[in-house]
This record gives structure tokens, C-alpha cells and sequence, in this order.
């Protein structure tokens, strides 16, 4: 059977974490052959911190052939509509031959809100799955309302870790939050949110329009 091959291009490397999600939303909306995701990776060809997109996309596209281009860029203090447009903009201005399939992924802020709906997936990614202390995570309809999901996630992180004040130097957060997703089996709650509703539209859309669920 095929592989359906994606590739992710991202804001940054902690964007990574979307994988999981992204290979959830494809199996759930109809997506039968087994999936080949890719992260474009442009740490390895060492590009500028603003490179513009289009050329991040151009690279992503040439380094990682796929089936469907997922592009993620946070809303942060932007609205949708300007991720949209920008996403849209970049897109037209690849070379035609290129003219990839693809889905825009804008969570609202940035996608840490994404991984802060499974207490279990964060003591496991904190290597500390056993921790019997309650982490309070905020409800899941509030997520987009989040002033810095971040540093929610990274706090909570570190308090599943349970490492003392010295210990703690050495606890790489950013590298434990990569991992969350990789321990949560259903992202259905996310379905609350704007933004993750808008991200499935577009995939069950993209199926559908190319037969992927054939």
C-alpha cells in the first residue's frame, strides 16, 4: 500500500509537537494508508531566523516532497484572517510546478494551548508519569484565552518533574514539551476550539477533494 507523505513547516522547532496531532486528525478523518509524516527542518541548512515564508516553503517543498503541505503559523497577536491571508500570499508565490495541496494550521496564540488538555501526557513527558500530585490545567474552552500557554505548559512541566531547586537547572523544558503529544491517544476535546475546528474543516476538506480516503 502507498504511504501518504506530509510535510510540516513550522514556526520553530517546538512546533514539531504538531505531528501527533496532525497524524490524529488525518486517521480520523478518513485517511486509510499508512502516514510518512515530515518536519522541514531548516536548522540543518542554516538558514536566517527571517527567512520569509515563501522561501521556507520553497525549500520545504523541494527537501520534503509530499502528498499535503501543513503550514503553521501561530496567530499570536494577529487575527486569523492575517494568518490566512499571509499563508495564502506565500502560497501564490511559489513557482507553478510546485503548486502544492495545502491546509493552514493557526492555533490561536501559539500551539502549546494544543498540548494542555492530558494531565497523564504531561507527568509522562515530564519522565515522571508516577507523580501523584494534581496538576490543575485550565478547562479546555478557555485555552484560546490564554495569555502565554507556554509558560503554563513549561510551569506545569517542571512541577511533574519534581526536581528539587538544584535539579531543576538541568530539566530541559522545551525538549520535555516536545514530547507531550507523543503520549495523547485522543485530541477530540480540542474540538472546542476555533481554531482546531477550523485546522479539521480544512483536512476533512483536502480528503475529500483528493480522494485520500479511498
Amino acid at each position: 500500500m502507498d504511504e501518504f507523505r506530509y510535510t510540516l513547516v513550522t514556526d520553530g522547532s517546538s512546533d514539531r509537537a504538531l505531528i501527533p496531532i496532525l497524524n490524529w486528525l488525518l486517521i480520523e478523518n478518513g485517511v486509510g494508508r499508512p502516514i510518512q509524516p515530515a518536519w522541514a527542518d531548516f536548522g540543518v541548512l542554516s538558514l536566517p531566523d527571517r527567512t520569509r515564508l515563501v522561501d521556507r516553503l520553497k525549500l520545504g517543498l523541494v527537501y520534503y516532497p509530499c502528498d499535503l503541505l501543513f503550514i503553521h503559523r501561530d496567530a499570536e497577536r494577529e487575527s486569523r484572517v492575517s494568518r490566512v491571508q499571509e499563508i495564502d500570499e506565500a502560497v501564490a508565490c511559489l513557482p507553478e510546478a510546485m503548486s502544492p495541496e495545502y491546509v493552514r494550521v493557526i492555533p490561536i496564540r501559539m500551539q502549546e494551548a494544543w498540548l494542555l488538555i492530558d494531565e497523564a501526557a504531561i507527568k509522562a513527558a515530564a519522565g515522571n508519569k508516577g507523580y501523584t500530585g494534581q496538576l490543575e490545567l485550565p478547562v479546555v474552552s478557555r485555552l484560546e484565552g490564554l495569555a502565554n500557554p507556554k509558560g503554563v505548559l513549561n510551569e506545569l512541566l517542571r512541577q511533574a518533574s519534581d526536581l528539587n531547586r538544584r535539579r531543576q537547572r538541568s530539566f530541559r523544558v522545551a525538549k520535555h514539551a516536545r514530547l507531550v503529544t507523543e503520549f495523547i491517544e485522543d485530541f477530540s476535546p480540542l474540538r472546542q476550539l476555533s481554531a482546531f475546528a477550523a485546522l479539521e474543516e480544512e483536512v476533512s476538506n483536502a480528503i475529500q477533494e483528493n480522494g485520500w480516503h479511498l
